[in-house]
């Protein structure tokens, strides 16, 4: 028997009917029966089936409607007992390494205030005496209902003299302490470096302890690096959260030859189970990691390096996402560009005379809009199928909507977002900006393909949770009745596909992922909520109940711990 086959056999804990001659080679694959499928049809509507083949390859075979026969001779068959399976969810934009040092460090993603920030800080320096810095991330001054960034002499007092530095949620600005501003070498005579800036207190120019996009790196460049083996701890972190949400692939944005190096080491060892896209962070990176172009697929389909990430802004949140006009709430400032357009047209010129597919971070209109002109300018040099992507575009202005469709422009969205940021979205742009914000429907009735994800570890990276937000634009309190600007809510068809066909469609990867559909890869969830008729307060609660990978179990809520898909 193929050995994917008999992993398979033993990992199905009984819900698998094995042939009675395991011993003998597999002859027409694995029959998954007696299911409620639910699956893009790849026209922009779903198709529903009872059961599918997989064959010895790992990919879909044939599937079967109500009626259709189903062949007689199969390694073994897995009944479904009537259960609902979708295909794996992709995650079109995260970030894998991050996701999984944040569950090694220090997380403040739940303090509801800063006295509870601080008391959790505490609480974990006085369990982590061994640390030489405190290093973590999470916080979201604006869900602490400040009106102000948090500082170091408050994080002094929690902190011990131990260096600290707690990285803002969106990944966008740092919270540091005094013995971590001194470890960086910034004081008051510290210039902002282009891009960036350092928060100084009221009246002087001495640093307050935030430190915004470029201005991080200060203190970045200072503080521990993570060994192998602890990258590796924090890539089975991450690789078990994917798996448990029913994400099977993830497009990773900003990888180093570092993070590369443990995907490969992930890989090498059989423990790979998922499927990873990466994007270089940065030049250096992109030629280290795929040297004169981008890479093939390898290990069945489940590492390639497409292309590159640039970042064009910062975040909303902190005030960096670049805007046409000055912030609603603080009118000295229209963001932080993190180049100019002509930096960022050779950049991405660069990358596209070797064949990297060039993916631009822009969160603010006045992004956007350079990212467009870029785009639009450099089509004329590159031809062929770029599928150029913007990352985020979040606040788009509404003249500027049509140009998505040109030149294949992908949207790469994160539903969750908008739910998460619309008070501060109203805050930072004012009720008169917001037609352009988190903009789904209008760019997808351009043309351009839509491709959601979730940021993580900026929002977790559970998909039908952004399915939810998508067809609802609520939040988990159901809020607000009727949606938030509500003529952006997506059909179910729609967001499905956002999730799936878009997703696979904007890492080249049509051919191999995104429906449950012959000669694609047998990526597949069972699921106890059907996505096309659940309530958005049902479908955010949804369990993945198996993950399956290349018609592999790779992890199953029955399971302990995900150890069902350590691949054999």
């Amino acid at each position: 028997m193929n050995s994917w086959i008999a992993a398979a056999v033993t990992l199905l804990s009984g819900t698998a009917l094995a042939s009675p001659a395991l011993a003998a080679p597999a002859l027409d694959g694995v029959l998954v029966d007696n299911v409620e499928g639910v699956t893009p049809d790849g026209r922009g509507g779903v198709e529903r089936f009872e059961g599918f083949l997989i064959d010895p390859e790992g990919k879909i075979a044939q599937i079967f409607h109500k009626g259709d026969k189903r062949p007689k001779k199969v390694a073994y068959k897995v009944d479904g007992k009537g259960r609902i399976v979708v295909p794996g969810m992709i995650d079109a934009h995260g970030h894998v390494m991050a996701t999984g040092f944040a569950k090694m460090t220090l997380d403040l993603s739940m303090a509801k205030s800063l006295d509870e920030a601080l008391s959790r800080i505490a609480a974990w320096t006085a369990a982590h005496p061994e640390a030489p810095w405190i290093l973590g991330g999470g916080w979201n001054q604006a869900s602490w209902g400040l009106d102000r960034m948090p500082t170091a002499a408050e994080l002094d007092k929690v902190t011990g003299g131990k260096p600290a530095w707690l990285m803002r949620i969106d990944g966008h600005a740092g919270w540091a302490n005094s013995a971590a501003l001194s470890a960086a070498g910034v004081t008051a005579t510290t210039a902002d470096p282009a891009g960036g800036e350092v928060l100084r207190v009221a009246g002087s120019k001495a640093p307050a302890g935030v430190l915004i996009d470029a201005a991080t790196a200060l203190v970045e460049k200072k503080r521990p690096k993570p060994r192998p083996e602890d990258a590796d701890t924090a890539f089975g972190e991450a690789q078990l959260q994917f798996l448990a949400a029913g994400v099977t692939t993830v497009a990773d944005m900003g990888t180093s030859i570092e993070d590369w190096q443990t995907f490969r080491r992930a890989s090498d060892k059989h423990q790979l189970r998922m499927r990873i896209v990466a994007y270089a962070g940065g030049i250096e990176a992109m030629q280290l990691i795929g040297g004169p172009g981008p890479t093939p697929w390898i290990d069945d389909d489940r590492l390639k390096m497409n292309g590159i990430k640039l970042y064009l802004d910062g975040a909303l949140g902190s005030r960096g996402a670049w805007l046409k006009a000055p912030y609603a709430d603080d009118a000295g400032t229209k963001g932080l560009p993190q180049m100019s357009s002509t930096q960022l047209g050779n950049l991405m010129s660069r990358a596209a005379m070797d064949g990297f597919q060039v993916a631009v971070h822009a969160i603010g209109d006045e992004a956007n809009a350079t990212v467009l002109d870029s785009i639009e300018e450099l089509s004329q040099t590159y031809k062929g199928d770029r599928r150029w992507r913007i990352e985020h575009a979040q606040i788009v202005d509404p003249a500027d909507i049509p140009r998505f469709a040109r030149n294949g422009v992908i949207a790469s969205m994160q539903p969750q977002h908008e739910a998460s940021d619309r008070t501060m979205a109203e805050a930072r742009l004012g009720p008169q900006r917001l037609a352009g914000a988190y903009a789904w429907k209008s760019i997808a009735a351009t043309g351009a393909k839509l491709a959601f994800g979730s940021d993580t570890p900026v929002e977790p990276a559970h998909p039908f949770e952004g399915l939810a937000v998508a067809i609802s634009r609520t939040g988990a309190d159901g809020q607000p009745m009727g949606g938030w600007q509500p003529q952006e809510i997506l059909t179910r068809e729609a967001a499905l596909g956002a999730y799936t066909t878009g997703a696979a469609y904007s890492l080249f990867a049509e051919d191999r992922l995104g429906r449950i559909a012959p000669g694609l890869r047998a990526d597949f969830l069972f699921v106890d909520e059907d996505p096309m008729t659940a309530a958005p307060q049902a479908l955010r609660g949804t369990h993945v109940l198996e993950t399956w990978i290349g018609g592999r179990l790779a992890w199953s809520a029955a399971q302990d711990g995900g150890k069902a898909g350590v691949r054999r």
